[in-house]
């Protein structure tokens, strides 16, 4: 998302200015989501959060394609706070999630390795989107593929298996986990 937006919209006829004023406001949602999610994490199940961020993330992409032109309509509005709302509202329930289940000593280098791997997933699919875009002059299939994956993770988290109580965490047990 981050590194084709501004291009994409730009296939469109969106001026590059216009944009990335719309990807810098992703980013200030993207605060106000993240500090929600940690709010709604300690309410929440972690894996039922997740679930819904990422499908409502990957419904969300399903459209993006549609809502691009060279100008900015109501409906690209709604996406642009809703997918900054949702953008690293992820983070707070992963972190719970890795707490929970490898314990609280083991949980910082989980989740290490969780973004590390995010991040090779990250370059990965920033360089399938623009090869794809070279071949097929579109982003549609990035966007749809994102989609699928999105819905792939929230689909996958149904699966997750029930933890054990292995680990004594106080904190846990405060908010209720």
């Amino acid at each position: 998302m981050q590194t084709h937006f501004i291009p994409a919209a730009h296939d469109h006829g969106m001026p590059a200015t216009t944009a990335s004023g719309l990807l810098a406001l992703v980013g200030i949602f993207d605060i106000l989501g993240t500090v929600f999610s940690g709010w709604l994490t300690d309410r929440v199940r972690p894996w039922l959060l997740l679930a819904v961020y990422y499908a409502l993330r990957g419904l969300s992409l399903m459209f993006l394609h549609s809502l691009m032109g060279p100008t900015v309509e109501p409906l690209m509005w709604i996406f642009i706070v809703f997918y900054g709302l949702d953008w690293v509202a992820t983070v707070p329930p992963t972190v719970v999630l890795c707490r929970q289940y490898f314990g609280p000593v083991k949980a910082t280098v989980v989740f290490g390795w969780v973004f590390a791997f995010h991040m090779i997933g990250a370059g990965a699919g920033s360089l399938t989107a623009g090869l794809s875009r070279e071949t097929t002059g579109s982003y549609l299939a990035a966007w749809i593929t994102a989609a699928v994956l999105c819905l792939a993770a929230a689909v996958s988290l149904l699966f997750l298996p029930r933890m054990r109580k292995a680990y004594e965490d106080p904190q846990l047990e405060q908010v209720g986990v």
